[in-house]
């Protein structure tokens, strides 16, 4: 089925769509010369990008992705040289790691659309989204060691999304990219897929979701990014503390009959809240 995306704001660097009646908007890095390497003007352009999102509640999933041949390469290292050119007191992160942690905290569902290369920064990048859905041939890496970096960003997500260690030193020391299907196996991504078939697969799982109550979705989201940095019981408490405020803003059990009607003979996704709009 053919999506019709519909402009939203364009910059050089960066492109806004939405997908009407579907409450599915997308960001495209769009400096396909460069791979999409991450410089200044793209990384503003997404801070913009999503103040426009965030005031549109209509929008419950986000999708990124890449123009051109790759998600992106990393970091523009002329950018990167710049922004090191000065020293920054620890407690002022630069703008990639303020984006980085802007994606893990936003409001809505993120999801990374990954085709070709996603290096270096633009990995850590990624592992700020909620969900990925990666091209088999798609080349996942962390080159940072071979230019003498260790990987800012991209290690400490890799660790705490619950990748095992020895797979991040494998990543981080060897510098090997690996497939799109290697990192299915390893754990980084959500789903793999045929090339062919990415866009339409995660645009038609954003739809999905964005058919739901946006409440829950938020609210998922909270236990999810908040709590796996959590002990397990201070986990538990954060899901009662969840569970409460959702209960401010819509009753979780509302429509219980219609549901289980709904769900006769086996799960039924296509079921949706008469409270959802």
């Amino acid at each position: 089925m053919a999506h019709q995306w519909k402009s939203w704001k364009e910059w050089p660097e960066l492109i806004l769509e939405r997908l009407d009646g579907a409450g599915v908007a997308r960001i495209t890095h769009n400096r396909p010369e460069k791979r999409n390497a991450l410089n200044g003007p793209l990384v503003e352009a997404y801070f913009q990008s999503l103040e426009l999102i965030r005031d549109d509640r209509e929008i419950k999933t986000v999708i990124t992705r890449g123009s051109g041949k790759a998600y992106s390469s990393g970091l523009d290292l002329h950018f990167l040289r710049e922004v090191n050119a000065t020293v920054r007191d620890w407690d002022r992160p630069t703008p990639t790691v303020q984006l980085a942690e802007a994606l893990r905290a936003f409001p809505r569902v993120m999801i990374a659309q990954v085709h070709g290369y996603c290096l270096g920064g633009a990995l850590g990048i990624m592992n700020c989204h909620d969900l990925v859905f990666a091209a088999d041939d798609a080349e996942l890496g962390m080159p940072e060691i071979l230019r003498g970096s260790f990987g800012q960003l991209v290690t400490s997500t890799l660790v705490h999304g619950g990748i095992p260690i020895k797979k991040v030193a494998y990543l981080q020391f060897v510098g090997r990219n690996v497939s799109g299907v290697e990192a299915d196996a390893m754990g980084i991504v959500s789903q793999v897929v045929p090339a062919a078939e990415l866009e339409e697969t995660t645009t038609s799982i954003a739809a999905e979701i964005a058919s739901r109550h946006l409440a829950p979705l938020e609210h998922a989201k909270i236990t999810v990014q908040m709590g796996r940095d959590l002990g397990v019981s201070q986990a538990i408490q954060l899901d009662q503390l969840v569970a409460q405020r959702m209960r401010r803003t819509m009753d979780p059990t509302a429509d219980v009959e219609s549901y289980l009607e709904s769900q006769k003979g086996g799960p039924n996704l296509t079921y949706k809240r008469p409270d959802v709009t």
